[in-house]
């Protein structure tokens, strides 16, 4: 039986682990990573992931130390303003907050997860100290003072000073070291494609709300010449999968009267997926030689780009203790100081994004009202504004 000694082990190959694996070679470290599943690189093939990602400023910050912006930022597409509209108000609520109040930089940038994956697949390969095993996963673990001793799914064993959980929201790695954790569910799904449209998009990402969750055009490259953006269409369940169902010139119809035809009327240039809405957050981020990191600890509605900001906000806290004590890695001290870190603020994101998230799917007046309020107070206070932009960046409290 092949027996491996590695610095680190990276159960699961989406944007996270890929990242992870980068970030850590790039440092230095040899790295294992899993995929059970190899990466979809390409946005035509089956199964290929459509949904888009916004990387904010800290992020690009993360990927240019670890090789990935040079590769990533010629497909990127700047994010300057985020715009809130509520059509439950007569006449409708609409406000602009832009990067430039905090920065000179854009809020951060967007690209598609298929091309996510293809260029960080690509710099793995440059890296020598990175094994990436596609097509082999986790099966076991024990979990030992000096080391962790990892079965893979093709009978060989991988011994490493610490293993990442990056493995998603049915995380192996999570239920090998026995974490349990709080699920919240909303009855909600997500309807995620692209569109094209007549007005230019302008760097701006929309975020209209109504009721059922909002309807969020997020900016994209030119396609075939015309403006073309992503779309995330949040509803509750039943809704969303007669909609991912419904012939194309009914769908077009029925998102042209969820838009408000805010950029003109829209044309589907990609097919349709969903996704369920949940929020949850693991009850602990370690175990003995073991870190969670990413949708393995915490998964929370689409809405302010925080997901996998804060994901790589995990990254960034491991590599960061990695590399001011290498001899440290995976150890106790290295762990507890990672949970004191990043728990309280993942609790603290979580129950915010899962708040806003409340308050668009009701189409009860008194939650309406209570959004468009607060989409006016968060935008007419100048030092509330500038404050919670500084927030949705990654800023504490």
């Amino acid at each position: 039986m092949e027996r491996k000694t590695t610095d680190v082990l990276i159960a699961g190959g989406g944007v996270a682990g890929l990242t992870a694996a980068a970030a850590f070679g790039a440092a230095g470290f040899d790295v294992v990573i899993l995929e059970p599943t190899p990466p979809i690189t390409s946005p035509d093939a089956e199964g290929s992931d459509l949904r888009t990602t916004a990387f904010l400023q800290p992020a690009q910050q993360f990927l240019d130390k670890a090789g990935l912006w040079e590769r990533l930022a010629p497909h990127a597409t700047p994010l300057q303003i985020m715009r809130m509209t509520d059509l439950t108000a007569t006449p409708p609520v609409t406000r602009d907050f832009d990067a430039a109040d905090i920065s000179d930089q854009p809020f951060g940038w967007n690209l598609p997860n298929w091309l996510l994956r293809r260029e960080m697949v690509a710099r793995l390969a440059e890296l020598p100290n990175v094994d990436f095993r596609q097509g082999i996963g986790f099966a076991a673990m024990l979990a030992r003072t000096d080391a962790a001793l990892v079965t893979l799914t093709d009978k060989t064993q991988i011994s490493a000073k610490l293993v990442i959980g990056a493995d998603g929201r049915n995380s192996a790695v999570r239920q090998a070291v026995g974490i349990d954790l709080k699920t919240t569910r909303y009855g909600q799904k997500a309807v995620t494609f692209a569109v094209t449209h007549d007005a230019p998009h302008n760097n701006i990402s929309t975020e209209i709300h109504r009721s059922g969750g909002p309807f969020t055009l997020v900016p994209l490259p030119d396609h075939d010449g015309q403006p073309c953006s992503a779309v995330v269409w949040m509803e509750h369940g039943a809704e969303a999968l007669r909609l991912a169902e419904l012939p194309v010139p009914e769908f077009e119809a029925a998102a042209n009267d969820r838009s408000a035809l805010a950029y003109g009327p829209l044309k589907l240039v990609t097919k349709r997926t969903l996704w369920p809405i949940i929020s949850q957050i693991a009850h602990s981020l370690t175990a003995q030689r073991t870190a969670l990191v990413a949708e393995a600890a915490h998964v929370m509605p689409p809405i302010g780009a925080q997901g996998l900001n804060m994901s790589l906000k995990d990254l960034s806290c491991l590599l960061e203790l990695a590399e001011a004590n290498p001899e440290g890695l995976g150890d106790n001290s290295m762990l507890d100081t990672y949970q004191g870190r990043r728990h309280p603020d993942i609790a603290m994101r979580v129950a915010g994004i899962n708040l806003l998230n409340r308050t668009s799917i009701s189409g009860q007046p008194f939650w309406n009202e209570l959004r468009q309020q607060g989409i006016q107070a968060l935008h007419d206070i100048t030092p509330l504004r500038r404050q919670v932009m500084q927030l949705g960046l990654g800023a504490r409290k």
